[in-house]
């Protein structure tokens, strides 16, 4: 099993695209300012190249943190020390592999596993975030709906790209 670049790195743009779209004046956009306490006037001066170069980064992070959720063949791969050791395993590995090494590899069981870590992961950290930053019900929905939508797309590419 290959660990695909592209694929993670299209996942990671993804999570962009989502963003563009999410946080649109005409979808969440104009909500999430006002529960964010943000004005047009403090959105003005950023440096619109940095914060995307990052968040790219971060998404790539996230994206490659999705592998061992949505494929769950990495487990039998970390047992016999990662990708760099595959050549060296028992035949027992190489048969598991022909027999189970493309299942559950779809895009939609790649989707559940990325929403459920939206949901479980995303969710209570944005949330806790939010609680001592003191910020409303509307941020932490707004927030963490954007990361339950992108990681169950980032997943859905992970898991289902081969």
């Amino acid at each position: 099993m290959d660990i695909n670049f592209l694929a993670l790195l299209v996942a990671a743009i993804s999570a962009l695209v989502i963003g563009f779209i999410w946080y649109n004046p005409k979808i969440f956009g104009n909500a999430w300012m006002q529960a964010a306490g943000m004005t047009e006037e403090n959105m003005k001066g950023a440096n619109m190249a940095k914060i995307f170069i990052l968040a790219l980064i971060f998404a790539f992070l996230l994206a490659m943190s999705l592998l061992p959720i949505t494929i769950h063949q990495m487990g039998a791969m970390s047992m016999i020390g990662g990708l760099d050791k595959v050549d060296g395993a028992l035949p027992s590995y190489a048969a598991f592999m022909a027999d189970y090494g493309d299942a559950f590899r779809t895009f939609g069981h790649g989707a559940l596993h990325g929403v459920f870590g939206g949901i479980f992961i995303a969710l209570p950290i944005l949330g806790t975030n939010a609680l001592f930053e003191r910020k409303g019900a509307k941020y932490i929905f707004i927030n963490s709906g954007y990361w339950i939508v992108t990681m169950g797309v980032m997943g859905a590419i992970i898991c289902g790209w081969q």
